[in-house]
């Protein structure tokens, strides 16, 4: 998840000197129609196709893991907070004997 943060960041970090420069050679009206279209373009729609990309990826380990019905678990990082590590289908970083199940409030 940090990945699709960082260059999501950074394509920011690019379109907005380039929304600067295109200031001088458009029309104002369509100085905004070209930012909108850059920003959702070149910002946004990746960042939107990399997350559902992340989320077909961890599609199996969050259903059928042990980790995420764990209290430790955090979706967003698909880490288990207590040990600090990430768990996939193979590896259970606590092994199952700090498995603590999720109350209902922390849903």
């Amino acid at each position: 998840m940090g990945d699709i943060v960082f260059w999501t960041l950074i394509r920011l970090a690019i379109s907005i000197p380039l929304a600067w420069v295109l200031k001088d050679y458009l029309d104002y009206p369509i100085w905004w129609i070209s930012i909108v279209i850059i920003l959702y373009g070149f910002v946004v729609y990746p960042a939107i196709i990399s997350y559902k990309k992340f989320e077909e990826k961890n599609k199996n380990l969050f259903e059928s893991s042990l980790c995420s019905s764990c209290r430790h678990f955090d979706k967003s990082a698909v880490l288990c907070i207590k040990y600090d590590k990430h768990p996939t289908l193979d590896y259970i970083p606590c092994e199952g004997m700090d498995w603590e199940p999720k109350t209902f409030e922390t849903e």
